[in-house]
């Protein structure tokens, strides 16, 4: 999970290219999250280790902590194939948890009526499945902004303080580095 680099006071700095309209920018990873497990990985090691160092806010009666899921989506692809193996058909399923994404995958994997209405076998095709989760974040400095990672692309959005997209870009560099 490489993504493009510049040049930045001697150190390099993911490339996150801006967004025109409201202020928003995108990395588009070299190399996409491996798989569910990888991208949940990071999701959560974000969410408890706040590497952003967001902090946590009040709005009249309600206390928001520094990070919080605001949207998940994850998309799982099939294929059906005849007995001879050559597609005959293509559906996707998209759910709004990780549980329902893997309970659905097995469903569909399952469904006699659909195999049957398709006339062949059902395959997951784990390698054109989508993933994505919106996190809401409050900066130490009293701005919120959002940050979408998706399988393929890292986006913050709704800031007007560049040092949070720097911030994301240094994130996104140890992030990947890891990887």
């Amino acid at each position: 999970m490489h993504a493009g680099r510049q040049h930045a006071g001697g150190r390099h700095l993911r490339q996150f290219t801006p967004k025109a309209g409201t202020k928003s920018a995108t990395c588009i990873l070299d190399r996409p999250f491996a798989d569910i497990g990888s991208f949940n990985a990071v999701v959560q090691d974000f969410m408890l280790k706040n590497p952003l160092g967001c902090t946590s806010y009040r709005t009249p009666k309600k206390h928001h902590p520094p990070v919080m899921k605001v949207r998940e989506r994850y998309t799982a692809k099939f294929v059906y194939e005849d007995a001879a193996k050559k597609q005959i058909g293509s559906s996707s399923e998209v759910y709004n948890s990780i549980e329902g994404y893997e309970d659905g995958i097995h469903a569909v994997m399952a469904n006699v009526a659909n195999i049957a209405a398709h006339r062949g076998r059902a395959r997951h095709v784990p390698g054109a499945d989508r993933y994505t989760v919106i996190l809401k974040c409050h900066d130490a400095g009293g701005e919120l902004f959002f940050l979408s990672l998706a399988r393929d692309r890292i986006t913050v959005a709704s800031y007007t303080d560049d040092t949070i997209r720097r911030n994301v870009a240094r994130w996104t560099d140890r992030m990947t580095a890891a990887a």
